[in-house]
């Protein structure tokens, strides 16, 4: 199956926040005596670092994939079930992660642009990334 579109982005905000974090809890960790409240939270933003650090989108013969991080978290559409896509501005509180916004889904790893695609059904997903023209541009020429 011959690819049509892949792009990653990094987040690199959230790989610093989570990092930052992770080597503060572990300092604090060296001051004080041992406890596992703050070892489970380390670990936990480990692994968060781990999965959504970056997101990528793939376009392949009849599937758009959003993949986080190495894959565990993914989500597919297929293309023939997209009705439309559009560029969108997310506001600064909708954040970055999975979740859901007013405007449907949103998957995002860094930054305010997306891609907002429609679905024949009328459901609305957004898919964050820092080339939402060459992602909107893809997604046209593949729903066509």
């Amino acid at each position: 199956m011959a690819e049509r579109y892949r792009h990653t982005q990094i987040g690199y905000v959230i790989i610093c926040a989570l990092f930052t974090s992770i080597v503060l809890i572990a300092y604090l960790m060296s001051l004080y005596r041992f406890n596992f409240i703050p070892f489970i939270v380390m670990i936990i933003l480990a692994v968060c670092l781990l999965l959504f650090a970056t997101l990528t989108v793939t376009i392949q013969a009849e599937v758009l994939e959003i993949r986080f991080g190495p894959g565990i978290i993914r989500k597919q559409f297929l293309l023939r079930d997209i009705a439309s896509c559009r560029i969108v501005r997310n506001p600064l509180y909708y954040g970055w992660g999975i979740h859901l916004t007013p405007h449907g889904w949103l998957y995002n790893v860094s930054g305010s642009n997306a891609v907002e695609i429609r679905m024949k059904t009328g459901k609305k997903y957004r898919i964050g990334t820092d080339v939402p023209e060459e992602l909107e541009r893809a997604i046209s020429r593949s729903i066509q």
